[in-house]
């Protein structure tokens, strides 16, 4: 029988009440499928509830497979090693023992002799070239995330549960990653918002609040699909207004025809041409008509009012953010920032940042690339001014916002409204309101504390707040902005800086994000010395 795992009327919810799994229905086989919704829907729990780490609290969970499970960090205990997650610690001590020839006769029948190179070769397949004994404490996160995937690749499970494999990896441990999962051609459930990733995955299973849909294909098909139902959409919503034209010009003439008649009779009952019992008569009938069809335009009308608006709602669903900006102003020829022979660090005689020169000329858009360790995020303090240069200089010839992976340039105890204001203290509560809008924080939603926001949630606020003003700053630093967010919030982002015309410098290993924002140019920091 083949290996699945179906999920039948599944409902779970929080402990506080809040229903985030209602009555879900679908199954997994063979394949990889990728799991994708916004933050919050409840993509981490389903994973959770398949691994049976949480029960279901109505429904059934059928596993007719085994199982591996990777969950965003790699935990790392005392002593711990890489042979630890392959489960070879032992057996690779038993190889030890027969090289020292220290083995037992049992263990030189028993010894697996080629656990170390099939060991070596699968940590190859992710990058790693280091021994099985290697302490996991000595590995940074990446790496970690690394050698447990492969462990999960090497037991060959039926199945691999994987949460956002990709977070927190440099450029060299995503490619691994994609490669390493691009060649499994066993079950794969994989919570990602990595595009890229989603590029080598056999269907797309899209979880929303109303439940779960299952789209063959990879990435770039679930998109096409997904534009094939906005234009189906639009079609529904041109219908559906016209349904509501209809009604109205439907009951106009419906009231106008009524009114001539009445005026009709009214002239021949003032004339004495018609009796008065039947002049009543006619009255009463017309009146019964006149209610029964005014009952029936209102509820046409109320029909297409309620097609037309779940129309548009759809449409909001699909539709992708568009935003509008003010102009910085930037000449194309002004020099934005000049770095000249920069050298600079944290320790004396231990330099991250060496000899580093580069200019920023009009509104240029600039990636800083480089493996974890090359000193990415030392450049954005050395241009923010948190960090001084050992030699050299860094001139910043304009106006400059950044935003850090934390938001910081947002006070948490306020609302977005008055972050706005705050940063923006010459917009009015109007201009706010709009400029707000323009990147979703709607009504109520503007008045939001910022500690209450999800990432996605805060980075958008980030940006509202920052360029959405009258005059934006003339060149904005971005540092892995897309990390921990959904792909709608990437997508946000995304939209949000298409429509900004100044200077961008934006730190991150998401090749479809810095190709969506356009990047014209590439500053690539060398690896980090050992």
């Amino acid at each position: 029988m083949p290996a699945s795992i179906t999920l039948s009327s599944l409902s779970w919810s929080t402990p506080d009440g809040k229903l985030l799994l209602s009555n879900l229905d679908m199954s997994f086989g063979a394949e990889r499928t990728g799991l994708v919704g916004r933050n919050g829907v409840g993509k981490t729990t389903l994973l959770k509830l398949i691994a049976g780490e949480l029960k279901p609290q109505s429904g059934t969970i059928s596993v007719g497979a085994s199982f591996g499970t990777l969950r965003q960090s790699v935990q790392v205990h005392q002593g711990e090693t890489v042979a630890d997650l392959f489960h070879a610690t032992e057996a690779l001590a038993v190889l030890r023992r027969a090289e020292a020839g220290l083995a037992t006769a049992d263990e030189l029948v028993t010894a697996d002799w080629t656990l170390e190179l099939r060991v070596a070769s699968t940590l190859a397949q992710a990058g790693l070239h280091v021994p099985a004994e290697t302490q996991l404490a000595t590995l940074s996160g990446g790496q970690r995330t690394r050698a447990g995937l492969a462990a999960l690749i090497f037991a060959e499970p039926d199945f691999l549960i994987l949460d956002e494999p990709t977070n927190n990896l440099d450029r060299e441990g995503r490619i691994a990653i994609i490669d390493l999962l691009a060649n499994w051609h066993a079950g794969a459930i994989i919570v990602s918002h990595d595009r890229e990733l989603l590029e080598t995955v056999d269907a797309i299973v899209e979880l929303t609040s109303l439940g779960a849909t299952r789209y063959g294909g990879n990435w770039s098909q679930y998109r096409e699909r997904k534009a094939f139902e906005l234009a189906a959409a639009q079609r529904t919503l041109a219908d559906a207004e016209r349904q509501v034209e209809n009604a109205a010009r439907t009951a106009q003439m419906t009231a106008e025809r009524k009114a001539r008649k009445d005026r009709t009779g009214n002239k021949k009952a003032a004339k004495g041409d018609m009796p008065r019992i039947l002049a009543g008569g006619r009255k009463a009938r017309s009146e019964e008509t006149a209610g029964n069809n005014s009952r029936l335009a209102e509820r046409k009308s109320t029909q297409a009012l309620v097609a037309a608006t779940a129309a548009r709602e759809q449409i909001e669903v699909l539709q992708p953010l568009s935003v509008n900006l003010a102009s910085t102003g930037l000449p194309a020829s002004k020099t934005v920032l000049r770095a000249n022979a920069v050298t600079a660090g944290y320790q004396p005689n231990q330099p991250i940042v060496h000899n580093l020169s580069f200019d920023i000329t009009g509104p240029e858009r600039v990636a800083v690339t480089g493996p974890n360790g090359s000193g990415k995020s030392t450049l954005l303090a050395l241009i923010a001014g948190e960090l001084k240069p050992w030699v050299g200089t860094v001139s910043l010839l304009t106006t400059l916002a950044m935003l850090d992976q934390q938001v910081g340039i947002l006070q948490p105890s306020l609302s977005i409204r008055d972050n706005f204001r705050r940063i923006n203290p010459d917009t009015d509560d109007n201009a706010c309101r709009a400029a707000l809008a323009r990147f979703m924080f709607r009504a109520g939603a503007a008045l939001q504390t910022v500690s209450t926001l999800s990432g996605g949630q805060m980075l958008r606020a980030g940006l509202a707040c920052v360029l959405g003003g009258s005059t934006p700053p003339s060149f904005l630093i971005l540092d892995e902005p897309t990390n921990h967010l959904d792909i709608d919030s990437i997508e946000t982002v995304e939209a949000g800086l298409r429509a900004y015309d100044g200077a961008l410098l934006v730190v991150s290993h998401d090749e479809p994000f810095l190709q969506a924002i356009g990047i014209s140019r590439r500053l690539q920091l060398p690896e980090p010395a050992t």
